[in-house]
């Protein structure tokens, strides 16, 4: 893979899920060198003079009224990243701990820290060694930065504390993984333990990944919800694209266009079109209005897309060394931005696995499935079908309604009341990966489900995008029949679902999806 170029300027969200989950490795630019270097000479000048400067010459948050003495400042480094390296609860996913390194070290590269070049080239090494520091899930109000998780990576990088090096390695000793891989431990010097974790960079790598992942579950939403029609013989008509230009929000639009391309031309729905129009007139709620949720969905997805544009545009420090060489104390490193758009993500998930939930749950019912078996079963009775699987969605679907509760509407005080109002952005990032877990997994399930329903229309052949997607999962999970052990068969599709297998199905038959 290409390296990723770590500049001046920002970088891309494409950029944060190369490196983060695909490792691709890092190399900082000859400007961003040069930059930090000229910034840190204003660091050292006012490292000299006698007046006190926060961040430089004195404590820090409630104890900054402390000036403390040039013999001293390389114990005050060490002290505030060990002390702050206070991080408790399950470690923290490897992909997680890689994007907010490598936001990190995208800020030390705009000069606006004062950190000295090797500083920058010591975090660069350690990413793309493999390395990542142990980071906990509990020690970030997202306020003052992200600070117990990236005080964690600035220990490892002081030759402190504990890493794992590779995707499978063992937790071992920091100063094992830099001396394995030639690495100097890092010796801070004045501003240097605050500019290392004083960043909203862990949320804001949880939004990046968020937000790829998120794009192309809004593609699979359009395409379950085409299987949905499909198999339940329901009606295209409602995703006319003239029905949607007269509420003209741009997802809706979008979402309404992969229904029709997916499920066009089905002789399932050509043979059931006239009896739909006799008997049923119109689907419920969770099949017709899937356009005005799935497309809320991606304008939403959008919303969050620009915020994280801004973010990663940001030099977010305190103190920051201006353009003019002024070291101003400011409030950028507050993660409310970032909080915010977290938790409306956390919503707009819920509400997609909720719905997608309830059209599962009508191919079970023989009073709504439109004369299929009881559950999908093969002998209702003798068989369950596909009755559990329901529970599953309805149990993720309950998690993902709880975890829509947003983090971002608390706030705990903290450091003697200097920092008395925080964005809890962290607890909002945490919480919509599992939001982002569990989408994946009610999605795949609908998924499951209306192809099992579609088989069961059989001799009548589905449309060639819907008809794509059922080719897929036959490859690695049988037709309907009798019972079997369903757990490994959901996971199956779990897989085609994360990996992009699905759309990708789709994609080869019809064309792209918007």
């Amino acid at each position: 893979m290409n390296a990723v170029s770590v500049g001046v300027g920002p970088l891309s969200i494409d950029d944060v899920v190369n490196v983060a989950r695909f490792d691709a490795p890092v190399e900082l630019t000859d400007e961003a060198l040069a930059t930090i270097a000229d910034t840190r000479h204003r660091i050292e000048e006012l490292a000299n003079d006698p007046t006190p400067v926060y961040g430089i010459s004195t404590g820090f948050g409630a104890l900054a009224r402390r000036h403390i003495p040039k013999d001293l400042r390389a114990q005050l480094q060490r002290s505030l990243v060990r002390s702050h390296a206070a991080g408790s609860g399950p470690e923290v996913e490897r992909e997680v701990v890689r994007a907010l390194m490598l936001l990190r070290l995208s800020t030390l590269a705009t000069g606006r820290t004062g950190v000295r070049p090797v500083v920058a080239s010591t975090y660069a090494a350690v990413l793309n060694a493999g390395i990542t520091p142990v980071v906990h899930e509990y020690g970030s109000l997202g306020c003052s930065g992200d600070l117990a998780p990236l005080a964690h990576c600035a220990l490892a990088l002081m030759g402190e504390g504990f890493v794992r090096v590779g995707a499978d390695g063992p937790v071992i000793p920091a100063a094992d993984a830099l001396a394995d891989h030639g690495i100097e431990p890092l010796v801070l010097e004045e501003k240097e333990g605050l500019a290392l974790i004083n960043g909203t960079d862990g949320m804001l790598g949880m939004l990046c990944l968020a937000i790829h992942d998120l794009t192309r579950l809004a593609q699979v939403a359009d395409i379950s919800t085409a299987m949905t029609v499909e198999g339940l013989c329901g009606s295209l008509g409602v995703f006319d694209d003239d029905l949607q230009q007269l509420r003209p929000h741009p997802g809706q639009a979008v979402s309404a266009a992969n229904v029709r391309l997916v499920a066009g031309n089905s002789e399932i729905l050509a043979k059931s079109r006239e009896d739909f129009s006799r008997s049923h007139v119109q689907d419920a709620y969770s099949v017709r209005c899937s356009p005005q949720v799935t497309g809320a969905f991606r304008d939403t997805i959008d919303h969050a897309r620009r915020v994280a544009d801004w973010e990663l545009a940001a030099a977010v420090d305190n103190p920051v060394v201006a353009l003019d060489g002024r070291v101003a104390s400011n409030g950028n490193f507050h993660g409310a931005p970032v909080a915010y758009v977290l938790d409306f993500l956390a919503i707009v998930a819920a509400d997609v696995a909720s719905m997608s939930e309830r059209r599962t749950d009508r191919f079970l019912d023989v009073a709504r499935n439109r004369g299929l078996n009881a559950f999908l079963a093969d002998d209702p009775g003798v068989d369950s079908g596909h009755m559990i699987a329901q529970y599953t969605q309805a149990a993720i679907v309950s998690e993902l309604k709880r975890n829509a509760t947003p983090a971002s509407a608390d706030s705990i005080p903290s450091s003697a009341m200097q920092e008395d109002h925080v964005s809890m952005g962290w607890s909002a990032g945490r919480k919509l990966r599992r939001s982002v877990d569990g989408l994946i997994r009610v999605l795949a399930i609908e998924v499951l489900t209306a192809a099992r329903a579609i088989d069961m229309r059989a001799p009548l052949t589905p449309a060639v995008g819907t008809g794509a997607v059922v080719a897929c999962l036959r490859e690695v999970i049988e037709g309907p029949g009798t019972d079997r052990f369903l757990s490994p068969e959901i996971e199956k599709a779990v897989e085609l679902v994360a990996s992009g297998a699905v759309v990708d199905a789709v994609r080869a038959a019809v064309g792209e999806l918007g």
